[in-house]
């Protein structure tokens, strides 16, 4: 299907749709071509550089660090980092295609190991790597309002393939140090888990006859506004050791994006804050923000809900999508206030708006309708 989609496409030659007009700040319509461009940069150069926080922790680097691999990627690594990039996926501002570098995996693995050795020395990785184009992807509602879209960044592969390695150097290690409440982004962890264990701790209270309450967390633009400062501490906090370290924050000084509309780039801007959208290494590093976040605010373990003899579960998570749980109404109102302050702490803020609270708290019809519904979604 694929190919014959591909045929299809070459065949006709290049099409390309004209772009919907797009309304500025104020709710006018914008018509003409290079305004609609100055909008797009205008919108995601706001939502992509967000406000720094006003306390950021004070977080000290592990005494001793992981045991992780600082030595220069060698050609097995690079080799095997190749074959996982996936196929299919559009090139990067350097037009380099996943298809292209396993064309001859032998010849690639021979160029990319003293590019990557070269960036091993000097701590620095090419400039091309720090651009991303940015397209837009339709979702609901509005379509002449830039928030009802969503960018995805197009990022070189060849740099993808640095990353891959660099994170198959990291993740056991540091997954090791992760809280079992996490979920997302884990080898053998699924949504379905924390859905099953859910249930399975709201069927107990309810039978039971306790009171359950689960808060159920959403953060407002998570990945773009990540203090990038904070999550350089954190890197070292867990234990990372600080070649790899310098390697990725030096990839991230100086990023850019491009907005690819009416077939054209729009002019640079600059990318300050939060975890690079597209890059393989961002859901690594947000787990450690999250992690950190719920480590910090839940350390006492004093409302959460009794799990084990000795042990309270305080929450239940998946990424970003958190599921406090607490007794008490009163629990709930300090725990939710204290992952929240230490969220805004590295620049995270609750979502008011879709953030929701389900309370359980003796054997009724209601509850049993709320939890039929609950599933379904």
């Amino acid at each position: 299907m694929k190919q014959l989609h591909d045929t299809t496409k070459k065949l006709a030659g290049k099409y390309s749709k004209p772009e919907r007009p797009v309304k500025d700040k104020e709710g006018k319509p914008i018509t003409e071509i290079q305004q609609q461009r100055n909008r797009w940069v205008e919108y995601f150069e706001e939502l992509l550089n967000r406000p720094a926080p006003m306390n950021p922790p004070d977080i000290e680097a592990a005494h001793i660090d992981l045991p992780i691999d600082v030595n220069p990627p060698t050609t097995e690594e690079i080799r095997m980092a190749v074959r996982q990039i996936k196929n299919g996926k559009a090139a990067g501002p350097d037009n380099i295609p996943a298809e292209a570098l396993k064309s001859d995996i032998e010849a690639t693995t021979s160029m990319l190991y003293l590019l990557f050795k070269k960036i091993w020395e000097e701590e620095q990785v090419p400039m091309d790597w720090k651009e991303g184009h940015l397209v837009k992807i339709p979702k609901k509602g509005d379509l002449s309002k830039c928030e009802n879209y969503r960018g995805i960044t197009l990022l070189s592969i060849p740099g993808k393939v640095f990353n891959r390695v660099l994170l198959n150097r990291m993740k056991d290690a540091v997954d090791a140090q992760l809280r079992d409440q996490q979920a997302g982004f884990r080898k053998d962890r699924s949504c379905t888990d924390q859905i099953a264990t859910l249930r399975i701790i709201v069927e107990q209270s309810v039978e039971w006859n306790s009171s359950l309450y689960i808060n159920f967390i959403d953060y407002e633009k998570a990945f773009d506004s990540v203090d990038r400062r904070t999550l350089w501490k954190l890197l070292r906090h867990y234990g990372v050791p600080e070649k790899i370290v310098n390697i990725i924050r030096n990839s991230y000084d100086g990023l850019q994006c491009k907005v690819v509309h009416g077939g054209q780039l729009t002019d640079a801007f600059q990318v300050r804050t939060g975890v690079r959208q597209g890059c393989l290494l961002s859901p690594f590093l947000f787990l450690l923000v999250v992690d950190w976040i719920m480590k910090t605010s839940t350390s006492e373990g004093k409302h959460g809900i009794q799990w084990t003899a000795q042990n309270q579960l305080d929450d239940l998570d998946f990424a970003d999508d958190l599921a406090l749980l607490s007794r008490t109404h009163e629990q709930m109102q300090m725990k939710t206030a204290s992952v929240a302050a230490v969220s805004a702490s590295v620049g995270l803020s609750i979502h008011k708006g879709k953030t929701k609270v389900l309370k359980f708290k003796r054997r009724t019809a209601i509850q049993s309708l709320l939890m039929a519904k609950l599933w379904k979604m």
